[in-house]
This record gives structure tokens, C-alpha cells and sequence, in this order.
């Protein structure tokens, strides 16, 4: 009895994994407004929601729209099993043609096409993965894109062109994948030593300049509509240099990183104004702890100076602000307590634009004033409070 159970229920899985089948191919059939089809098998009418009705037969089905009778779609059928050649149909114009395996999934030649019949896409399966080059191009016959797709992970390397046949986008591999669609043995530096590469937009304006060595970038270059750099980007070593320009060409930002194999390390940023101008410097040691930070006024005088000391829990920051004449404006030490949270202790003073002292705060180990002092711009004392322990 056991097995006559378990025998009926195989049955009625199969039974609806085929209906499940028939049901998805009968809306792909249908297409997005769903319109009613009429599907015949070697010539006779058979009714694709009903999984009976192809049930155990072979041959070649197809779809017609009823309001038209514009042919939708042919597919092979073996025993039941949408099996063999698919194609599908779009105003009566042949749109894709694929092969499925007994999985239904792709496998082998995969096609698509314009009205007139211009080959747009074209790739190869493997049980429904895409393997080796895959193709795409213009409705009008140029190539437009090539990828490569390997074994095991995702696309390794691609070329992009624009439609009057111009570089548009590259990416590079381990090695030179995309012969014999691109030749990215030179494209990417693999032969001849380092490459120089121009990517043009559909306007046929220049967008970036690159150069590789061994599938490795070393330097990129984009453009503004103008011509102007708006970013580099340059690999010496193991220090990548990245510089941002404003579209009137003036250096805005420069980034230095230290390459490591798997990460990267900031050393330093370097933020200029409008007129290039040099406004702030930041400097990272090795290990990506801050050890400087310098403000500046647009005359080029210094607005502000941290210094970072020590490590760990001792580590601290000593600021020294300045007026725009030069003159110090204020000084004071603090614990650096975690990434941007800075706690004050020992001497904190405040100078007027003379180098008088207007006020001091002395802050214990913890971070709490312990005694506070103010003075009148000729230094005459004004306010000198002790602070108890028990406001602590």
C-alpha cells in the first residue's frame, strides 16, 4: 500500500511540475499584454494549459496570436518535455532563438535578432550558464559589446564599442580573453609593454585615457564635456594617486593610498579652492592613524594645526588655531577616545588677535574642567574659578 502512495504521489509531482512548465511557457507564449493563442502540435490543436494534452508526444509546437494569426513562438517537444530548438517571434519577425537541454534550461547557441534579421546578441550556454564570448551589436550590424564569461564566477573582461566602431569601455582580464572579437592582448598591456587606450563617447568626444600593463591599470584619465581633466588616477609602485579637478581644470582634491595585496591605506589628502589654493592636509601613517591635519586660509596662511602623538589608549592630538595674520588663537590638547571623538585635558587657552591671553581651562585625565580663568584684552585677571570635586 506503501508503495502504491508513494507511487501516486511521484505521479502527481510530475504531473504538476509539467503543468508549472506549461503555465510559464504559456505566459511567455502570451507575451505582456497576454493575448490569446492558439497552439497546434504536427498541425493539431492542443491546449497548453491542459498538461494532457502534450502528455508522451513529440513534435513541434507552435503558437499563433487568434486576433491575427501572427505567428508567437515554435518549440521542439520529446515525450512531453519542451526539449530541442525555441525560437519566438515578434510582429511575425523572428526575435530569439535557443536550444533547451532535458533540465529546460539553455544550452548551446543562443540568438537574438532585429526586425530585419541582424544578428543583436549572440552567446553560448552551458546548462543555462553563459560560457566564453558573448556578442551583442548595433541594429545595424557593428560590433557594440564583448564579454567574456569563464568557467567559474562571473564576466572577467569586456570591450564596449560606440556605434561608428570607437572604444567606449574596457575591462581588462588575468589574461587576454576576448580574441578574436578584440584584440586586448594590446588593449591591455599584455604585449608591447604598458598600453595607452582612448574611450570616446556616441558624440565621438574624447572620455578617458588609459594605460595598462599585464591586465593592470596604471593610470586613467576622464574628461568634461570641455576637454578638461576631471579625474586621474595613477598606480606607481604600490602608491595610487587619485586627482580631482574642477571643470575649469583647477586641482580641487589629491588622494594618496598605499596598495597593500588585498586593501588600501590613505596617507594623505590634500583639498584645494576654487583657485587652487592649498585649504586643508591630512596625513595617515602606515597603519591608517591620523598623524597630521592642517587647515588654511586662501592667503596661505595656516588656519589650524593637529598634531597626533602616541598609540593605543595614549594616543592624543595637540590643535593649534591661528588668526588669518598669523597670530595664535588658541591651543589645547586632547585624548583621541575613538575615530572622531576627541576629549580635552590639560592647559586649553584662548589668545586675542595681540597675543593676549583671554582665557585658560585646565581639564583633568578625564576630561573634566578643573579650573577656569579669564582676563580682559590688557591681561588684567577678570574671572579665576576652582572647580569643587563634587561638580565633577
Amino acid at each position: 500500500m506503501s508503495h502504491l502512495r508513494r507511487a501516486a504521489h511521484s505521479r502527481l509531482a510530475a504531473s504538476a511540475r509539467v503543468s508549472a512548465a506549461i503555465a510559464a511557457l504559456w505566459l511567455l507564449a502570451a507575451g505582456p499584454a497576454h493575448a490569446a493563442l492558439e497552439c497546434e502540435l504536427n498541425g493539431r490543436s492542443v491546449n497548453l494549459s491542459d498538461a494532457g494534452s502534450i502528455a508522451g508526444k513529440t513534435g513541434l509546437v507552435r503558437c499563433k496570436e487568434r486576433g491575427t494569426g501572427e505567428l508567437q513562438r515554435e518549440q521542439q517537444l520529446q515525450n512531453g518535455v519542451f526539449m530541442g530548438l525555441a525560437r519566438f517571434y515578434e510582429k511575425g519577425k523572428l526575435a530569439k532563438e535557443h536550444t533547451l537541454n532535458a533540465k529546460g534550461n539553455i544550452h548551446g547557441l543562443a540568438r537574438e535578432f532585429a526586425p530585419n534579421g541582424q544578428v543583436l546578441r549572440e552567446a553560448v550556454y552551458d546548462d543555462g550558464r553563459e560560457r566564453g564570448l558573448v556578442r551583442s551589436f548595433y541594429p545595424g550590424g557593428p560590433l557594440r559589446r564583448v564579454t567574456f564569461y569563464p568557467d567559474v564566477g562571473t564576466d572577467r573582461a569586456f570591450v564596449e564599442f560606440t556605434q561608428s566602431g570607437k572604444l567606449s569601455a574596457l575591462r581588462c582580464g588575468e589574461t587576454p580573453m576576448l580574441a578574436p572579437a578584440a584584440d586586448d592582448a594590446k588593449l591591455c598591456g599584455f604585449t608591447g609593454g604598458p598600453s595607452q587606450v582612448e574611450l570616446f563617447d556616441e558624440r565621438g568626444i574624447l572620455r578617458s585615457q588609459l594605460s595598462y600593463k599585464a591586465g593592470k591599470r596604471l593610470r586613467s584619465q576622464n574628461f568634461y564635456d570641455n576637454g578638461k581633466p576631471s579625474v586621474q588616477d595613477e598606480i606607481v609602485g604600490n602608491q595610487r594617486t587619485e586627482r580631482q579637478f574642477s571643470s575649469e581644470g583647477v586641482k580641487r582634491r589629491e588622494t594618496v593610498w598605499r596598495l597593500h595585496e588585498r586593501s588600501a591605506v590613505r596617507q594623505r589628502e590634500q583639498e584645494f579652492s576654487e583657485k587652487g589654493a592649498l585649504i586643508r592636509d591630512q596625513r595617515w601613517n602606515p597603519a591608517g592613524d591620523p598623524i597630521g591635519d592642517d587647515s588654511y586660509y586662501l592667503n596661505g596662511q595656516a588656519r589650524s594645526k593637529s598634531v597626533y602623538r602616541g598609540s593605543g589608549d595614549a594616543r592624543t592630538v595637540e590643535i593649534t588655531e591661528f588668526y588669518e595674520s598669523g597670530q595664535r588663537a588658541a591651543h589645547g590638547r586632547f585624548l583621541v577616545v575613538g575615530r572622531g571623538r576627541q576629549m580635552p585635558i590639560g592647559r586649553h587657552q584662548r589668545f586675542s588677535e595681540k597675543g593676549t591671553l583671554l582665557a585658560e581651562s585646565i581639564f583633568d585625565a578625564k576630561g573634566r574642567v578643573t579650573r577656569e580663568r579669564s582676563w580682559d584684552e590688557n591681561g588684567v585677571l577678570e574671572r579665576d574659578d576652582q572647580v569643587p570635586d563634587d561638580k565633577k
